[in-house]
């Protein structure tokens, strides 16, 4: 060490190691922050003119290839440095200069290296992403081939042991990256509950049909168009719906649909004419002025329904099975409701609540109660893959018609039978366990 001259090649080469590790540094935290940023966010940026943001933007959409180079860059700096300062400290104080300029090494790459810039990264992503944009986009494009190489090379062993790798398959769809994230800022109280269960509502259009929502056919209420016009005006006027199906004979026979304004139209239009008689009355066709009634498949998607809806100026279908036969009826508001949350208007006012909770912890729950509005009401999560209704997973589960009294215990609940009306049971008590 007396007889080391700290000449010119001394400092080119503490210069040249300086150098090297603020480019290991400007690796590791273009790696950070390139990943951790949030696409939405430089998306929303990119939309208003960034031209950094659609950068960062386009250099992350191949993630495999990005991070391939950064690695690259990153150990190739790094064991630059590293050979770079083993010979300056072997020069100064011989054999055990190794052992000093790895330990001299591994301090400076952890703290100045690593931690520093990954650190600021994470807590600057999308603005470190944005100004580390135009030199990675550079780095990418100059390792490219060997990337590409090592890309290939991977992919030829890990195929060698029988993993299968996509680059093109998202690890985490987006539809449950946003779920994960409404989740996770509802439980820290940044997200209110009404919101989260909004916007899960729109993305499990997709994945419900319109089976699970309709109203069962036993609640359809119809008119029999065989009956003179003014029974068929009165019920229309006395029912809390806008629209009615019509039958002829048999209610699976489905002839029209009839609009209460339409038909009352129609009837002051009729008696309006002064020469009309008792007799033009009864010959008044209901049938003239009904709509044509609209069938959809039962295993229709919801959100695919809300599209017909929309393109047909439609607000009501009618729901058949494969063969034809009715089994319930749909509206446009049902769907909405899936979304905002029960609808009510000046008809459902005396309408009660589904949930009821006692003095004693239950629920008292309506039988025809969907799992997944009680799942999303009480955040609890019975299984809806077998049963629509949560009267319809006990009878699922208990492989029986229970009796009014019977008590089950699955999934981490107690079921208690409640209320039944035939073989229907209309009313239970649930209780976590």
């Amino acid at each position: 060490m007396e007889n080391f001259d700290f000449d010119s090649g001394f400092w080119m080469t503490f210069g040249a190691i300086f150098v090297l590790l603020i480019l290991s540094g400007f690796f590791s935290g273009s790696e950070t922050a390139l990943t951790a940023a949030s696409r939405s966010k430089l998306q929303a940026q990119a939309d208003k003119g960034s031209l950094g943001a659609a950068r960062a933007l386009k250099v992350t959409n191949d993630n495999e290839r990005l991070i391939g180079s950064v690695l690259l860059g990153n150990n190739l700096v790094n064991i630059l440095a590293t050979s770079l300062i083993t010979a300056l400290f072997t020069q100064m104080v011989g054999e055990n200069g190794i052992v000093l300029a790895t330990l001299v090494m591994t301090f400076l790459v952890l703290v100045f290296a690593e931690v520093l810039p990954k650190t600021y990264a994470i807590t600057n992503a999308e603005s470190a992403a944005i100004r580390v944009s135009r030199p990675i986009s550079l780095v990418v494009f100059i390792f490219a081939p060997v990337v590409s190489f090592v890309r290939l090379l991977v992919r030829g062993v890990l195929w060698v042991f029988g993993v299968a790798t996509d680059p093109d398959t998202n690890i985490l769809a987006v539809r449950e990256e946003i779920a994960g994230a409404l989740t996770l800022g509802h439980q820290e109280g940044l997200v209110e509950k009404e919101d989260r269960d909004r916007i899960l509502g729109a993305l499990d259009l997709s994945e419900r049909t319109v089976e699970e929502i309709m109203l069962h056919r036993s609640g359809i209420e119809m008119i029999d168009v065989s009956l003179p016009a003014e029974e068929i005006l009165s019920q229309c006027l006395e029912s809390a719906h806008t629209r009615l199906p019509l039958y002829r004979g048999n209610p699976e026979n489905i002839v029209g649909v009839i609009h209460a304004k339409d038909l009352a139209r129609a009837m002051v239009k009729l008696t309006r004419d002064s020469a009309a008689r008792s007799e033009d009355l009864a010959k008044f066709q209901v049938l003239d002025v009904a709509m044509e009634p609209y069938f959809v498949p039962e295993t229709t998607p919801l959100d695919d329904q809300m599209r017909q809806f929309l393109l047909r100026h439609a607000h009501f279908a009618l729901i058949v099975d494969e063969y034809g036969s009715l089994q319930g009826l749909l509206t446009l508001e049902d769907i909405l409701e899936e979304i905002v949350g029960e609808i009510t208007d000046e008809f459902d006012e005396n309408v009660t609540s589904s949930i009821a909770q006692t003095e004693d912890g239950q629920f008292v729950i309506d039988g025809t109660m969907t799992i997944r509005d009680l799942n999303r009401a009480n955040d609890w999560a019975l299984p809806d893959t077998e049963a629509n209704t949560i009267a319809g997973l006990v009878i699922h589960e208990a492989q029986t018609i229970p009796i009014i009294g019977q008590v089950f215990s699955f999934h981490g609940f107690r079921f208690e039978v409640s209320g039944r009306i035939a073989n229907r049971i209309t009313e239970l008590k649930i209780r976590p366990l």
